[in-house]
């Protein structure tokens, strides 16, 4: 399956490696959701992009966005990799890659080596798919992506009514 822009992202209902239940649905109305998917915590285009939507979480976090990082390795390689590089958002351990199975991010070269492909979607606050980018070499072009959708979605977004 291939998810485009404008489709309807599936939904989930998952547990962080910190124990918090992510689900899709809680953030609908609410918040936009980058839901990155990647082969392999530590090694280095995975730390690289991971360290870079760290850097810009702040700005995210300010613009209603939530980053969720998902890979096949476990809870504990998660908090590991996400106290040594300060991670401020979730991890979330797929070991049997059924969430990444529902978003293709399975198959090709790298699902040959039982690893889920390199790819983020942007998930819009109506729960449809806003952007997808998918590099397994270019952490840049996942981050740079990002930070587009989410500018372009702000901007489409009614700004709030000055209070009287």
């Amino acid at each position: 399956m291939t998810l485009r822009i404008g489709d309807e992202a599936p939904s989930f209902d998952v547990t962080s490696s910190d124990g918090k239940r992510l689900r899709l649905e809680d953030y609908r109305g609410k918040k936009v959701v980058v839901l990155y998917f990647y082969p392999k915590d530590n090694t280095r285009v995975c730390t690289a992009e991971a360290c870079g939507f760290r850097d810009m979480y702040e700005d995210l976090v300010g613009k209603d966005t939530e980053i969720i990082g998902v890979s096949i390795d476990s809870d504990s390689s998660h908090r590991g990799f996400a106290e040594k590089h300060r991670l401020p958002f979730p991890l979330v351990a797929d070991p049997d890659k059924a969430l990444a199975r529902r978003y293709g991010a399975t198959g090709g070269m790298i699902g040959l080596l039982g690893l889920t492909k390199r790819v983020t979607f942007v998930i819009d606050k109506n729960g449809r798919v806003a952007g997808v980018f998918d590099s397994m070499t270019s952490a840049g072009q996942h981050l740079d992506g990002v930070k587009q959708t989410v500018a372009r979605l702000q901007s489409q977004s009614p700004s709030p009514s000055p209070t009287t």
